[in-house]
């Protein structure tokens, strides 16, 4: 009972952090992927709890905002002297959500349009056929003016990119809360194009703009 007890406790924090940070995202820090390290073998593993975890995403356009989630499949954490060594957290991308007030057609045809399964637009966003998960793994962990700095490899449609980012990290001998703050990343980057004024010409107000605002909320249980 207190394993649950401390999840519902998380669950309720990473909501209060996504409302109160709403429209104040930073642009990650992005340089090439770099080499992942195995952990310790004295590190504590630490199993994401899928339904409590998630990302979240945001996409605009000078006509409106879009926002939704995606679902983890799995993730593992590995923590030494209460700091976290490594992690890898697996995406189900065609877990693609549209949490809008939009009605039922526009919200199916957006999630659609989003997985690539609508006839011609497979590679418009995120190709769900052919690219069905993405992948986030923690290459280090540090402090820079007084904040804790996540950095990881972002893996989308086959291209990694190392980002980094703030978060708030809590680790306890039972459970391991990873809360980032609202952080962008250009799309571009992981070749998700369509309708970006950055790669085509003369789309007018057409366009979508090239930042995703994403928040990486999980919760791993030790194991």
């Amino acid at each position: 009972m207190k394993k649950y007890v401390l999840i519902f406790t998380a669950s309720a924090l990473v909501t209060f952090f996504i409302a109160c940070q709403k429209d104040k995202a930073a642009d990650a820090v992005v340089k090439p992927a770099v080499e992942t390290k195995a952990a310790p073998r004295a590190a504590k593993r630490y199993l994401a709890d899928v339904t409590a975890s998630s990302l979240t995403w945001a996409g605009s356009k000078p006509t409106g905002r879009h926002e939704g989630t995606i679902k983890l499949v799995d993730g593992k954490i590995f923590v030494k002297d209460s700091v976290i060594e490594s992690g890898k957290f697996v995406l189900d991308m065609k877990s693609i959500t549209v949490t809008d007030s939009i009605d039922a057609k526009q919200k199916q045809d957006l999630e659609n349009h989003l997985k690539g399964l609508k006839e011609k637009s497979e590679d418009h966003f995120f190709n769900t056929t052919k690219y069905p998960t993405g992948l986030f793994e923690i290459t280090g962990i540090t402090t820079e003016k007084g904040k804790t700095m996540v950095e990881g490899n972002l893996t989308l449609k086959e291209i990694s990119k190392n980002i980094k980012f703030p978060a708030v990290i809590t680790v306890t001998d039972n459970i391991v809360t990873i809360v980032s703050d609202v952080f962008k990343i250009d799309r571009t980057l992981w070749n998700i194009n369509f309708s970006s004024k950055s790669v085509f010409e003369n789309l007018g107000n057409g366009y979508i703009n090239d930042d995703i605002e994403l928040k990486i909320s999980v919760i791993a249980v030790r194991k």
